[in-house]
């Protein structure tokens, strides 16, 4: 049979795979490619760790959309005092804007009002409470920027550190670096929510692909609503025992093939295969919530089953205790090119709540100091009006919100100017953002890399510089 299999590689078959064969013959070098066996689990290449490690696992509440750091994190009483005036042409002469390109740009003052928290006395919005009473944990990072001005391209580069599609997403890197510690569950899961307000933008699954990286390394999505996973039980009339015959079989069929063609992805098949009888036993437990007690209900806000994100944020802390290494939850609709008060405070009604909640659960049960918890969207809105009463995106400088994993709290980081335009103290790149959390989960972005066409590939591209000020 496997001299059949030989001659069936004909020469333009091989070199088709010939295009990659020698990445593909590197990756294997790095990834210690050997023939999987049940049970195991990827334990990640870097071994030993490059630095002492402050988090263990990363939980990112991703705003999509563009959340308005002018109405959240980002107080600005100039600008208010500048609403309806023209906006001065020396913060935005030749700077690249949106739709709003060839428009007059007339300042507009943030719509809701601020207060301050904590024993910092960190200015929040008054939507927003909840997070204001865990203000002493968090860390507002307001000097961010980025370089995309459209949703799909500044999602790219925010989860792959690319604007080219086809790179792993961070939470890919973060599985081949530091491998998964749950047995039962993928070691990077993808959760999704829509509210009220703004425009819902599509997320396409490339956000969490795992790019030129075996399969094995992308996010699995779990549905929020209904099954988790489809198929996720058995049919009638189909024992566990003799689906694990035939999973058995099957991969014996698949240990054979890559006997022959040495191709990475039929490991990934392999483990998948394995991961997903054994999601059939954990999965179903873990996404019920119901189980949870009333008062944990009561504090995220969530109700069993609705989909929310408070109930998923129940669930991001329910799948840490389980060990997935990255979790990454996208709550949609911050798009608010128009009526950005009232959306926002319909956002708020719908994130103040479970985000705090989160962030104090994890506390209590001890999870907090190696647990990075990340919240903030692709870019932020613009300090201009777009149709009377909207913003529109905006990459020059915007707020994230941090806490946990070696974050130092009650800190702010970095600063916009008056008009909240631009980031002009302490500046803070996509890249500096993603060599900054792999710092934390004990790996330089230098030292993780795959050659891919020639090139040391990395999530940090060829910049990206650890933001120390951040950290404990």
């Amino acid at each position: 049979m496997t001299n059949e299999i030989i001659r069936d590689i004909k020469r333009r078959s091989f070199l088709g795979r010939g295009a990659a064969g020698l990445g593909l013959i590197a990756l294997n070098s790095l990834l210690k490619a050997a023939e999987p066996k049940a049970g195991d689990r990827w334990r990640g290449v870097v071994q030993p760790l490059h630095f002492p490690q402050k988090a263990k696992r990363v939980i990112f509440l991703y705003q999509a959309g563009g959340p308005s750091h002018l109405e959240t994190f980002d107080p600005k009483p100039k600008l208010a005092e500048m609403h309806g005036k023209g906006m001065p042409e020396s913060f935005t002469k030749g700077q690249q804007i949106a739709q709003l390109q060839g428009r007059p740009l007339v300042c507009y003052g943030p719509q809701l009002p601020f207060q301050k928290f904590g024993k910092a006395g960190m200015d929040i919005c008054s939507l927003f409470p909840q997070i204001g009473s865990i203000s002493d944990d968090i860390c507002l990072v307001r000097s961010m920027w980025t370089e995309q001005i459209n949703h799909d391209p500044a999602h790219t580069l925010m989860n792959t550190g690319a604007i080219v599609t086809g790179r792993p997403s961070m939470g890919s890197w973060l599985l081949y670096g530091l491998g998964a510690d749950a047995e039962d569950l993928p070691g990077y899961v993808v959760l999704m929510s829509a509210g009220r307000g703004g425009q819902m933008q599509p997320i396409a699954a490339r956000q969490w692909s795992a790019g030129f990286l075996p399969g094995k390394f992308q996010g699995v999505k779990l549905n929020s609503i209904g099954d988790p996973v489809l198929h996720i039980h058995n049919p009638k009339g189909l024992s566990a025992a003799t689906q694990k015959d035939s999973i058995d079989a099957i991969n014996a069929l698949n240990r054979l093939e890559y006997g022959v063609t040495r191709d990475p992805e039929i490991l990934t098949r392999i483990s998948q295969y394995e991961m997903s009888f054994k999601m059939q036993s954990s999965v179903p437990g873990l996404v019920d919530v119901s189980k949870e007690p009333k008062k944990v209900l009561d504090d995220y806000g969530a109700v069993p089953g609705d989909g929310s994100f408070a109930s998923n944020c129940l669930l991001a802390r329910r799948l840490a205790e389980r060990g997935v290494r990255f979790i990454q939850l996208y709550h949609r609709d911050w798009d608010h090119h128009g009526g950005v008060k009232r959306n926002v405070e319909l956002k708020a009604e719908e994130v103040d709540c479970p985000t705090a909640a989160l962030i104090r659960d994890l506390k209590q049960r001890g999870m907090l100091d190696d647990t990075l918890v990340i919240w903030g969207g692709e870019f932020g809105r613009t300090p201009m009006s777009q149709g009377g009463d909207g913003r529109d995106h905006h990459i020059k400088g915007f707020t994230y919100m941090l806490a946990g994993g070696g974050i130092k709290g009650g800190y702010i980081h970095g600063a916009t100017d008056d008009l909240g335009y631009a980031a002009v103290e302490s500046p803070v790149s996509v890249h500096d953002f993603h060599a900054t959390m792999l710092y934390l989960l004990g790996i330089d972005h230098k030292r993780l890399t795959v050659k891919y066409q020639g090139l040391d590939a990395r999530l940090t591209g060829i910049s990206g510089d650890v933001v120390k000020e951040l950290l404990v």
